[in-house]
């Protein structure tokens, strides 16, 4: 089988007396060598993309980690200087794919922000400086120069016995990184909690009632998929729902000839 295509979000970023709609490397390698999926950039163009022919081109969608935040008025609150950069082209274009990618059956990775859109589009909302809360963990990457310390593998999560997560990893604990400094706050009302940090932030998602794969985490598995395992088995997980999807869709275009 070729390897199927995958639709992956953008930045829109400005640099060079251009502006770019792009995404990291570290996510499109990991798309490659932990997935086993060609990525196929999606550009933030919002209503002006026919997403349902993206859907039909494609066999996943995977929702990339940025420095930028979902807009606060998407889910009900104020936007404020403090709480961006915001990216208001790609929350066009994100959301109504996560909708549309839900309800094809299309499987489904969000990565940091990835799933905050993920709740923001299912009617959740967010919760912006977390490290500031009573109780609370600091979330947000070491201070550092050094990329490799800033996503250090530190954190403890615990899986939900259960959970499609659970079929990945087994229940119990893991330990990933983390580099967020806002996380979900209310649920989206078609989501369960997948897995929650020691001080109860919630680090993973799905859509409980979901035709496919659909799975959003608040850490970054792409930054170690080549070293650690319990990133890699995540990317498996969801490059093998992808060719499930492509051969179905094989099957059925073969059965209709």
């Amino acid at each position: 089988m070729h390897q199927p295509l995958v639709a992956v979000s953008t930045d829109v970023r400005q640099f060079e007396n251009y502006t770019w709609h792009a995404a990291p490397f570290q996510y499109l390698e990991a798309a490659i060598v932990g997935a086993g999926v060609t990525p196929v950039l999606v550009p933030n163009f919002g209503d002006r993309i026919d997403l349902d022919r993206v859907l039909d081109s494609v066999d996943g969608v995977m929702l990339t980690g940025s420095k930028s935040n979902v807009h606060p008025p998407l889910y009900g609150e104020e936007a404020t200087e403090a709480n961006g950069p915001y990216d208001l082209d790609r929350d066009a274009t994100t959301l109504p794919l996560i909708r549309k990618a839900i309800e094809r059956g299309v499987p489904l990775l969000a990565i940091c922000r990835g799933i905050q859109e993920m709740n923001v589009a299912l009617g959740g909302s967010l919760a912006t400086e977390i490290q500031d809360r009573e109780g609370a963990l600091d979330h947000r990457a070491p201070v550092s120069d050094k990329q490799d310390e800033r996503f250090a593998i530190r954190q403890k999560i615990s899986i939900k016995p259960g959970s499609c997560l659970a079929g990945v990893f087994g229940a119990g604990e893991v330990m990933v990184n983390s580099v967020h400094r806002q996380g979900v706050d209310r649920l989206g009302g078609r989501l369960q909690v997948e897995a929650v940090a020691e001080d109860g932030t919630v680090e993973a998602v799905s859509v409980k009632d979901s035709h496919a794969f659909a799975v959003g985490v608040q850490w970054h598995p792409e930054y170690w998929v080549k070293s650690d395992s319990a990133s890699e088995r995540i990317f498996k997980a969801f490059g093998d729902a992808v060719r499930q999807h492509a051969a179905a869709r094989d099957g059925a275009r073969q059965a209709a000839e």
